[in-house]
């Protein structure tokens, strides 16, 4: 008996025991979870991917989803105080949390080394042609007060879709377009969208059809690497147009929207060629440099508008520019900047500048013969410029720059040119019947129409032997015999009497 109750107070004991044991450790498991949500600041969250590309929502009618990992790897548990599309509300971009659908969550606990997902829904409609080709939206966490974005991007518009995949040290991120010996046509069938850096590879050819649009994203460009060739093969009727990727009228006309166009050096004989092209909105219309070694080739400009752009119109080093019917317009910095020597030519182009987003402070026009070395020295370079029948004008007293040194051979002439110079080294013989500081009286510069109006100056003040060369204006109006100042020649029109 004795041993029997020995017994049974032994067993009861135990069960009282493990079941006080069993609650301890749930309260304390519960005091625990209340006291391992971290506020530490320091602790964010990290992610699958920085940016969620909807590339294919054309191949599946129109929407896509997609997914992203959110991680927790801290030991601590966090708490995401707001998940939420920022921009669109939900009108193109819709977001699952864990099952919980909406456009924004709130309070979710994520414990260490942990994962939660979020499925991303984009919804397009393929036949609005006025949608932007990209449509762009914020996914914000919040987390402990700081706050951590990832980009959504879907594309608005049935269009070929360049999106770059690569990168390489400290050059841009980039897709290769046409490859080592391979020619690549872009046809003007759909629109191109570039986003990040189209390459034209070494010893690859690409050729850009008449009437073609290219449409680049914010900080993107087109980029032929050494050896590489690009071919802008427009017309007066087609041109090619490259431009920023919104569509929006309130975008038309705003200017940096994209980066540039970017040529390097080439072989000789395999120039870069861009006729009838109007390259607009970006931060520099066209960089041309000898980047690995001086170039062997040149870049030929013909029948071509480079306006609006925040920095630079043309920017140049150590090249060489052939350019025709020409117009450099609308620039926050310089119109053409011609740098490190090289060999340029410029006949019936206008170069116009009374730029009005911001102060300009640099002229349309600036050259120089040479490059610094690590001791910023100047190393000479040889340099010849010749502009004919071509037209300089700005805002500034002073539209012309220059810094020259001695020891490398340097010519620059101005013939018969319309010019905005107050600067005393306009007298020299380096400028040739030229009219100095007359307004040319374009038609409509707020509206991007550099023609000149009824009373202009530059009005049969051209060369003749100079047009004759190049006898039709950027309209394809003929010049002869009383050749006109700039890219565009006068055209009587009966609503000026």
């Amino acid at each position: 008996m004795r041993s029997y109750f020995n017994c049974h107070f032994s067993v009861s004991h135990l069960l009282r025991a493990a079941v006080l044991l069993v609650f301890s450790g749930m309260l304390a498991v519960s005091c625990q979870k209340e006291e391992v949500i971290s506020t530490d600041r320091d602790l964010t969250l990290e992610f699958s991917t920085d940016s969620v590309v909807f590339d294919t929502v054309f191949t599946s009618i129109g929407s896509i989803t997609k997914r992203l990992m959110v991680y927790n790897k801290s030991t601590k548990r966090l708490k995401i105080s707001h998940i939420r599309l920022m921009g669109t509300a939900g009108r193109v971009f819709k977001m699952n949390v864990d099952g919980v659908p909406g456009t924004a969550v709130s309070d979710i606990e994520l414990a260490g080394n942990d994962s939660l997902f979020v499925l991303l829904k984009a919804t397009i409609d393929p036949t609005d042609a006025n949608s932007p080709f990209v449509v762009e939206d914020e996914l914000q966490f919040e987390t402990n007060g700081n706050q951590q974005e990832v980009k959504l991007i879907a594309w608005g518009q049935n269009a070929n879709y360049i999106i770059a995949d690569r990168k390489i040290g400290g050059f841009p991120k980039f897709k290769i377009v046409a490859d080592s010996t391979e020619t690549i046509h872009w046809t003007a069938d759909k629109p191109y969208v570039v986003y990040g850096y189209a390459l034209i590879n070494s010893y690859g050819t690409l050729v850009i059809d008449a009437g073609a649009k290219i449409h680049f994203h914010n900080n993107s460009g087109l980029w032929a690497y050494a050896d590489g060739v690009l071919r802008v093969e427009g017309t007066q009727e087609q041109p090619v147009v490259f431009q920023g990727d919104r569509l929006d009228p309130d975008y038309r006309n705003i200017p940096g929207q994209w980066d540039r166009i970017w040529l390097m050096e080439g072989r000789q004989g395999f120039n870069h060629e861009i006729n009838y092209a109007i390259i607009r909105n970006g931060f520099i219309g066209i960089q041309v440099e000898s980047f690995l070694r001086p170039t062997q080739n040149q870049l030929k400009l013909s029948n071509t508008v480079i306006e609006n752009h925040t920095g630079i119109g043309l920017f140049s080093r150590l090249f060489a520019v052939d350019a025709s019917n020409m117009v450099i317009a609308n620039c926050g910095s310089f119109g053409a900047l011609l740098t490190a020597g090289g060999a340029y030519r410029f006949r019936h182009t206008t170069i116009a500048n009374h730029w009005t987003y911001g102060v300009r402070n640099t002229p349309s026009l600036f050259y120089n013969n040479f490059l610094l070395d690590s001791l910023d020295k100047p190393i000479p370079i040889p340099f010849s410029l010749e502009f004919g029948n071509s037209l300089i004008y700005g805002s500034l007293e002073d539209e012309i720059g220059r810094e020259l040194v001695a020891g490398a051979d340097t010519t620059y002439s101005f013939d018969h040119c319309l010019i905005k110079l107050k600067s005393p080294w306009q007298k020299t013989a380096s400028f040739v019947s030229c009219v100095f500081n007359e307004d040319p009286l374009f038609r409509d510069y707020a509206a991007f129409n550099y023609r000149p109006d009824t009373l202009s100056p530059v009005i049969g003040k051209g060369n003749p032997e100079i047009a004759s060369q190049i006898p039709y204006d950027l309209d394809g109006v003929w010049r002869l015999p009383l050749p006109d100042i700039g890219a565009f020649q006068y055209v009587y029109k009966p609503d000026e009497e």
